[in-house]
């Protein structure tokens, strides 16, 4: 039976042509390092070598050689009819603090400018929440492709656990979630994220504002100051305030957040709000230099950084970025998560992994908002991801999207160009794009929704006075057809506004 590799290791190897160092011998690092660091685990099976070949677009002879040597040295092991695994034993017993394997990873991409806006509701998206469609618009930010959801297995795994409640399970949770849910999670953002983490750092939560509300009552009193990217998530400033937190917008350039600017606002600052991965909403990546400078920015002021990883599964010019966690060696960063983009929002499943120095005041924090995470839809994710649905519904997702991003791109060069530029489309499910001549976005997007469509205007994710204006068009959950059709209608409104 053909296999093809998770896309979760892909991410731990720093392929890179541009390198003297043969193939053989960064695969070989790669995932030498993976092991050393944990992100790859006792037992933990890896792919095939012509899987992996075939993902990482090499040939098989440097894949075979590298696993020729791991399994040589001891850090792989191979049982016949099964695959290659991680050793039980490794031959090195000390556990590195950072693999390098993260910040070359890092360097190797340059900034981008994609956008992201309307990751919930946005505000320049007045959708009637009571709407029949469901904001099934073309361009809704932040949609996932539902009519792609495997329902079926989803079904069937909800059922299994559902049929089989115990009067345990239906009783009061554990306020941190399901010890195998957490577990599961825990190896998922080791391997694909190169989070450092253990189950224990980890606390299911609703979702990504429900973990920043924690943030906020674990970490925030009346007047701490937050410091956030401007532009940045709108959704983020209102979370982050409930404790009465002050906010201060830090501007952003082509590698991140600007540190300058950030220890121009003094020793005060409690914490910094970033989006690493894919900065939202304009899209730049955080470069593997400005990542270390803000984790010594932290270290220096004893200051959090809180890490929203939101929606970094899905990139379609490079392999996904490590997350800037599995860069920190001194526990400044709290790393957060959802299902609800890679899923459906409807789940309701978030997570944040959070410094051991933390967890009781994070637990407390968690247990005072809700008491406990449902445990019915914990106990299928579990199985979804450990029997293999979560990476290959990814590995199909990023396929598709890629395909529904190429007809955006495609319909609005056709039908747009002289009034919008686009600013990145290297990943999300959404690309930005700017309007010409200071067009009022806002307007434009009421003309939209007017027309049928969906979109969020850019300039609402500016917390000062001065903003850039655009459009966010999101692309997931609408197909090729519907898409080039909205393309359409859209140049006519930026026609008729002109």
């Amino acid at each position: 039976m053909k296999t093809t590799a998770s896309p979760e290791i892909l991410s731990l190897l720093p392929i890179d042509r541009e390198l003297a160092t043969p193939l053989q011998q960064q695969i070989y690092d790669g995932i030498r390092n993976a092991i050393l660091a944990g992100l790859l685990r006792a037992g933990q099976r890896v792919p095939s070598t012509r899987a992996l070949a075939t993902d990482l677009g090499v040939s098989r002879l440097p894949v075979l050689t590298a696993y020729d040597q791991l399994l040589h040295e001891g850090y792989l092991e191979g049982r016949i009819g099964s695959g290659t695994f991680v050793s039980v034993s490794v031959p090195d017993d000390a556990l590195r603090s950072v693999s390098p394997i993260q910040s070359r990873r890092s360097t190797k991409h340059s900034p981008s400018r994609t956008a992201r806006t309307g990751r919930g509701r946005h505000l320049a998206d007045p959708l009637p929440r009571h709407r029949d469609d469901g904001g099934f618009r073309p361009f809704r930010v932040s949609l996932p492709a539902l009519d792609q959801f495997p329902h079926t297995i989803w079904s069937r795994l909800v059922a299994r656990h559902a049929r089989a409640l115990t009067p345990a399970r239906m009783a009061y949770g554990d306020p941190a979630g399901v010890a195998s849910f957490r577990a599961a999670v825990a190896e998922h953002l080791r391997t694909a994220r190169a989070v450092r983490c253990e189950a224990e750092q980890v606390l299911i939560v609703s979702g990504s504002q429900a973990a920043l509300c924690i943030c906020a009552a674990a970490l925030l009193g009346r007047s701490d100051i937050v410091a956030m990217e401007e532009p940045g998530y709108p959704g983020a400033h209102s979370a982050l305030a409930t404790r009465g937190a002050v906010i201060a917008p830090v501007p952003i350039d082509h590698e991140g957040i600007q540190i300058d600017s950030l220890n121009a606002l003094g020793s005060k600052v409690r914490a910094a709000y970033v989006t690493p991965s894919h900065q939202y909403p304009i899209g730049t990546a955080m470069t593997a230099t400005r990542r270390l400078e803000l984790i010594e920015w932290a270290t220096r002021h004893s200051a959090w950084i809180l890490e929203d990883d939101y929606d970094s599964e899905f990139r379609y010019v490079s392999r996904p970025l490590g997350a800037l966690q599995g860069m920190d060696a001194h526990e400044r960063v709290i790393y957060i998560g959802t299902f609800s983009k890679v899923l459906f929002p409807s789940i309701r499943v978030g997570y944040i992994v959070v410094p051991p120095s933390l967890r009781d005041e994070f637990l407390a924090a968690r247990e005072a908002l809700d008491i406990f995470s449902p445990t019915l839809y914990q106990l299928a994710l579990t199985d979804f991801i450990r029997e293999g649905h979560f990476a290959r519904h990814l590995r199909r997702m990023r396929a598709l999207y890629l395909s529904r991003r190429g007809a955006l791109l495609e319909g609005l060069a056709a039908h747009c160009a002289d009034h919008l530029t686009i600013h990145n489309a290297d990943a999300g499910l959404h690309i930005s794009t700017l309007l010409h001549d200071g067009v009022d976005d806002r307007d434009v997007v009421r003309r939209m929704i007017a027309r049928g469509l969906s979109g969020a205007a850019l300039s609402t994710c500016y917390a000062g006075d001065a903003c850039q204006t655009g459009l966010l068009l999101g692309f997931g959950g609408s197909d090729e057809t519907v898409i080039t059709g909205a393309t359409r209608v859209l140049g006519e409104i930026l026609r008729q506004g002109a």
